[in-house]
């Protein structure tokens, strides 16, 4: 067999095989289970993943107790396919809500009933995202800053529905008013399992939203962004809303240890998307699509360990079902990675597959990963990178057009205004770790563009991506993020 059709082989067999998993566990035995989730927070922007500058604390204690993963890969780089993505095991455009905005389907499985029918109390305090067909479904309890996933009895039909209640509504919210409640006010007869979701660190920004705000000369200037005044500001206020998030993760950890549950409960840690800046949020660049992964499960997973294994964000609802002993369903499309918690060095994939979709703008790429090679597949080269309508209006992105007007912009920092874009991108990850060199046209690199190129097409037609009948329209205009005359909400899916 040729090497490149044996890396396919075993890439789409690794990845795309529907996967069950079954332990006899009683209510007694199953562990309780935590998954926190950042919104737009970049993978390297904490202390765990070598930035001191942010104020992290809770999450070193996290990586320091557990586990930290140094290749976890989110099938999007947009909120809510992500999170859809997450919550089904299934890559976005395999959901029906590939596009921002764009409910989950109601016929979709969730692995959160699968816990609720296994005995789990379930629920979700913060950050939706994800529409009412799911939500109606799940019965989901809505709240200020709160919602439930629980999946009534007859008889708890029959009686008011519970709300956690949460602080008073502030203007710039965390997300996380209701966690330590929710927490507090569950069922002590039942596992559990919350999904905590974060608003922070996802603008808009206020200032003095920690005791001790960052200062500009704390950040950390990636190249592909200028180093000047706005940008400094900008990532100071953003690294704000992370030492916020990192307040509240230790909020949870100090009342899950409160309660005595530390040696009961998985702790998981991630993101839903890189940071909201220029070459980050919405591109499949490491900055949009890399997510931080922390893993706490005492006398399991063992303290202090690193582990390289490339894994997919559709990993995770498997793994979490394994961990409670339930099998998980048929249209899965991701693997449990159960042993790598035990065996860092264990591989269960040889690559992981992205997408980019329309959001604010019209935007269609995709990319194949392995653990040193990217490359990307711009199905709409005639389109520039321009990041969400969000950060166009925010003070980094706005001082870059006034510089590019200037001629002061750097080649690295032209990019989200250049098009067209390459049709296709390749990149030596450990070499390149921004993704700055363009290696596709590089005959050294022939055979792993092959590859990558080969095996990105039989996931796409495997997974059935095939490209819209028509391109959804920019919303936003793409200089100043404002809205455009007669905008639409992009349509929704067709039924």
């Amino acid at each position: 067999m040729a090497a490149s059709h044996r890396f396919i082989a075993i890439a789409l067999v690794i990845c795309l095989s529907a996967v069950g998993f079954h332990t006899s566990l009683s209510a007694a035995e199953r562990p309780n289970i935590v998954l926190i989730i950042a919104d737009d927070m970049g993978w390297e922007d904490c202390r765990p993943y070598g930035n001191p500058r942010v104020q992290t604390p809770s999450l070193q204690r996290l990586a320091r107790e557990g586990m930290r993963f140094e290749n976890m890969i989110l099938t999007c780089s947009s909120c809510s396919p992500s999170r859809s993505s997450l919550i089904t095991s299934r890559f976005p455009h395999s959901t029906g809500a590939e596009q921002l905005h764009w409910p989950l389907p109601k016929e979709q499985v969730t692995f959160v009933e699968h816990l609720r029918k296994a005995g789990y109390w379930t629920a979700v305090a913060g950050k939706w995202h994800l529409g009412n067909g799911v939500r109606d479904r799940l019965d989901i309890i809505h709240d200020v800053g709160t919602a439930g996933f629980q999946l009534p009895t007859e008889e708890e039909k029959k009686k008011p529905k519970p709300k956690v209640k949460s602080t008073a509504p502030n203007p710039n919210p965390s997300g996380a008013e209701a966690w330590v409640a929710t927490l507090q006010q569950r069922p002590k007869d039942k596992p559990f399992f919350l999904w905590l979701a974060a608003v922070d660190p996802h603008r808009d920004y206020a200032p003095k939203v920690i005791a001790k705000p960052h200062q500009p000369e704390d950040v950390s200037v990636p190249p592909y962004l200028p180093d000047n005044a706005e940008t400094r500001q900008d990532l100071a206020l953003y690294y704000d809303e992370i030492g916020r998030l990192d307040e509240n993760v230790g909020k949870v950890l100090d009342e899950i240890k409160a309660q005595g549950l530390e040696d009961s409960t998985v702790v998981l840690f991630m993101t839903d998307n890189g940071r909201p800046f220029p070459r980050c949020k919405t591109t499949l660049y490491d900055s949009g699509i890399k997510s931080p992964f922390l893993i706490r499960w005492p006398g399991k997973v063992p303290s202090g360990a690193t582990c390289q294994s490339l894994l997919s964000s559709i990993d995770i609802a498997p793994t979490i079902l394994e961990i409670a002993g339930v099998a998980a369903p048929a249209q899965f499309q991701g693997v449990s990675f159960l042993k790598v918690l035990t065996e860092p060095e264990s591989r269960v994939r040889k690559a992981a597959f992205s997408e980019h979709n329309w959001h604010d703008f019209e935007a269609r790429s995709r990319s194949a990963r392995t653990e040193r090679f990217k490359y990307i597949r711009n199905e709409y080269p005639d389109q520039p990178n321009t990041p969400p309508a969000d950060a166009v209006r925010s003070p980094t992105f706005q001082s870059m057009r006034k510089l590019r007007d200037e001629g002061k912009l750097t080649g690295l920092q032209k990019t989200c205004f250049t098009k067209p874009l390459a049709a296709e991108e390749l990149y030596d990850i450990q070499a390149d770790p921004h993704e700055l060199k363009n290696l596709a046209a590089d005959p050294k690199f022939a055979a792993e563009l092959a590859e990558l190129r080969a095996a990105l097409d039989t996931w796409k037609r495997e997974t059935r991506d095939e490209p819209p009948a028509a391109r959804t329209p920019d919303e936003f205009d793409r200089e100043t993020g404002e809205p455009l005359p007669g905008r639409k909400r992009p349509r929704l899916p067709p039924k």
